[in-house]
């Protein structure tokens, strides 16, 4: 069965200007060699990718973000490892696609997005808590 219509198409952006501490400035970055490894793999069904120059994730070097429109969350993963967690991403970002809102169960993840993850944004779509409550007030 195919990816119902109503879903975004999934992106995995990679930032490919982040380098680990110490590393030679001259050398390939990671990311770069990351975002090539996955846009000659084969993508899940409705998973794209795509490079950008930074993320601003410098202290997390190879990072990524895995978006799917404004119903889904969103994640940011980082210390990622070209050449150890290629099968672990595609693997994760196959899991994500097939949810509706973005959100795969915990344990169904890939150890590398359970241990690697820098932030869970929520979906713009998703309301917002009632901020004009007050908190010291009892129900």
């Amino acid at each position: 069965m195919g990816t119902p219509q109503s879903k975004s198409p999934v992106v995995l952006t990679v930032c490919t200007t982040c380098r680990p501490a110490g590393s030679d400035p001259e050398a390939i970055r990671p990311g770069l060699t990351l975002a090539r490894a996955l846009a000659e793999a084969d993508l899940p069904e409705g998973v794209t990718v795509r490079g950008v120059e930074c993320l601003s994730a410098c202290t997390r070097s190879c990072t990524l973000h895995l978006s799917g429109g404004p119903e889904r969350w969103s994640y940011v993963y980082g210390d990622l490892d070209p050449a150890s967690h290629l099968d672990e991403i595609l693997a994760g970002a196959a899991a994500y696609a097939a949810t509706e809102d973005g959100f795969v169960p915990w344990r169904e993840r890939p150890v590398v997005f359970r241990k690697q993850s820098i932030a869970r944004i929520p979906p713009v779509e998703m309301p917002g808590l009632d901020l004009s409550a007050d908190p010291a007030a009892k129900d």
